[in-house]
């Protein structure tokens, strides 16, 4: 079963709150994006509170920033990509 963000929300000094199917939620800063490249966009901070769970389950703002809603969950439960993939495990072991 693929573990998918439920719900996202937006706090102050650009960090997030998400929660996923499995349970998992917490606080993911993201403030070391803003002001560069296409997060320059943030500087309105009403955009970057306008965050939500896109279409394929990533996290996005309007249609120019999404980001990749795996590699949030391992930044928030510190977990590796093994752990959330397996097929990754079973690779490097046949390999």
């Amino acid at each position: 079963m693929k573990i998918k963000p439920i719900e996202v929300k937006a706090l102050g000094n650009y960090k997030i709150w998400i929660k996923y199917s499995d349970g998992e939620e917490g606080e993911i800063d993201l403030s070391n994006y803003a002001g560069k490249g296409v997060f320059k966009s943030w500087n309105d901070y009403d955009f970057f509170k306008s965050v939500h769970i896109g279409e394929h389950g990533e996290i996005a703002w309007g249609q120019e920033i999404d980001l990749c809603s795996d590699s949030l969950y391992l930044k928030l439960t510190k977990k590796k990509p093994d752990q959330l993939f397996p097929s990754l495990r079973e690779e490097s072991i046949n390999a």
